[in-house]
């Protein structure tokens, strides 16, 4: 018998040994498909081939791969005649090997002994494994040659499996493939039309979704739609400074003591109608200093940045007893204080940054802060009576009041004498 297993091209390099194959994407990538092919391709190659299915929580089988493994064996024909049994808790392959199923939860450190003989240990929805399983995962699974595949729809960087596979040192001899709904050849039409009713309905979600990105955007957030615009036209990736062009930080003042509210600082340059957002900084309870030599470190110090202030930028610190804006200007800065735009601030911080958001472009690994907390900034709701409340004050709030200063600045710059968004620096040196 000739057995032909069709595979999508992104998933190549993990047809190799590894000790570490891991897959990290959206829905509809082929993720779960690839790798239960994969198992049964294993199990047809090694005589009494052990194999483990295993999730963080599996209360019954119907939570665990054990169906879909069912449905590969029969769309590549394989049955009792080639040595495959379906048993109700275990299918059992050629030579006496055998697939199981578990979760990782219920395992004690003597339990999860049981697995030292495993060959392959697959990791489905792996972003909801604990540290503590993986770390009884990881030294148990030892028999030479054996190997461990993950597979997940990435929620948070700080979820372990991210930690693990994509932090600054993942494990040696790792295969780590990104995999999207568009690097599946196969992707159903269904599906298709899921993906775009979600992009049209839930554009918060589409990201999480059908893009592989952390789940950055609160549902409802006033900036949801346009993050996702950003992202599906490609405005968020590497984005360059202009040398020639003014910087601006655009800030949100926190204060000094411990429990003051953030500082933020947007880098941005304005060149013609474009906005490029450059860097994104937060800092709580730290003294101005702080933050001055982080602009100066980050090559915004003095006449390379001006300093965008919000009209509370006169009032007095309340440990320093010094002006943020006086502060600054003895430090060497150029300021500008936005004046106050009165009743309903909030709301047209809002809808100027909704105006300016077309023209941004964001530099994806220095922002990634920032866009997180405009992703999360959203309205506070009575959900008995369904009424908006006003602006949720909460921790995206610093970020969104200051990213609202930089569409606010360059609105009232705009409208005076005519600005078209575009300032030159000029350092003139040697003249007398």
């Amino acid at each position: 018998m000739k057995l032909q297993i069709r595979t999508a091209a992104v998933f190549e390099p993990l047809l190799k040994p590894s000790r570490y194959k891991a897959i990290w994407g959206s829905r509809g990538s082929g993720k779960s498909h690839f790798f239960a092919g994969l198992m049964i391709e294993q199990a047809l190659l090694k005589p009494s081939f052990r194999g483990l299915c295993v999730r963080e929580i599996q209360k019954s089988l119907k939570q665990s791969a054990k169906q879909l493994m069912e449905d590969k064996l029969q769309d590549f024909g394989l049955g009792e005649a080639q040595g495959f049994k379906v048993y109700r808790e275990v299918i059992e392959t050629p030579h006496d090997g055998m697939i199981g199923f578990s979760g990782l939860q219920d395992h004690t450190a003597d339990s999860v002994k049981s697995m030292e003989g495993v060959d392959v240990v697959w990791a489905e929805e792996a972003s909801s494994l604990s540290n503590r399983s993986l770390s009884l995962l990881r030294p148990t699974i030892r028999k030479e040659g054996s190997e461990l595949w993950f597979g997940w729809n990435p929620h948070r960087a700080t979820d372990p499996i991210d930690m693990l596979f994509r932090g600054n040192n993942p494990p040696t001899d790792s295969i780590i493939v990104k995999a999207n709904w568009n690097d599946n050849p196969w992707f159903p039409k269904v599906l298709e039309q899921e993906r775009l009713d979600c992009l049209n309905n839930n554009p918060e979600r589409y990201g999480h979704i059908w893009e592989g990105e952390y789940a950055t955007v609160q549902e409802g957030a006033y900036f949801a739609k346009h993050l996702t615009d950003a992202q599906l036209e490609n405005r968020i990736g590497f984005v360059a400074a202009d040398p020639l062009m003014q910087y601006h930080a655009c800030w949100d003042i926190g204060g000094t003591s411990g429990r003051a509210d953030a500082t933020s600082i947007w880098i941005v340059q304005y060149i013609g109608t474009e906005v490029r957002v450059l860097d994104y900084y937060e800092a709580v309870g730290q003294p101005f200093d702080a933050h001055v030599n982080w602009l100066r470190s980050n090559g915004y110090g003095d006449a390379n940045a001006i300093c965008v202030l919000p009209h509370d930028g006169r009032k007095h610190d309340f440990v320093y007893q010094v002006t943020p804006e006086s502060y600054l200007r003895e430090a060497g800065f150029q300021v500008q204080v936005v004046r106050n735009q009165g009743a309903g601030a909030a709301m047209l911080r809002i809808e100027a940054v909704r105006q300016m958001f077309p023209n941004c472009r964001f530099n994806e690994e220095t922002t990634k802060g920032g866009r997180e907390a405009l992703g999360f900034y959203h309205e506070k709701r009575d959900e008995k009576r369904l009424i908006g409340l006003g602006v949720d004050h909460d921790w995206s709030s610093h970020a969104a009041d200051a990213f609202g200063l930089v569409a606010i600045y360059r609105s009232q710059a705009t409208a005076k004498d005519g600005w078209s968004g575009t300032s030159v620096r000029r350092n003139l040196q040697g003249i007398c």
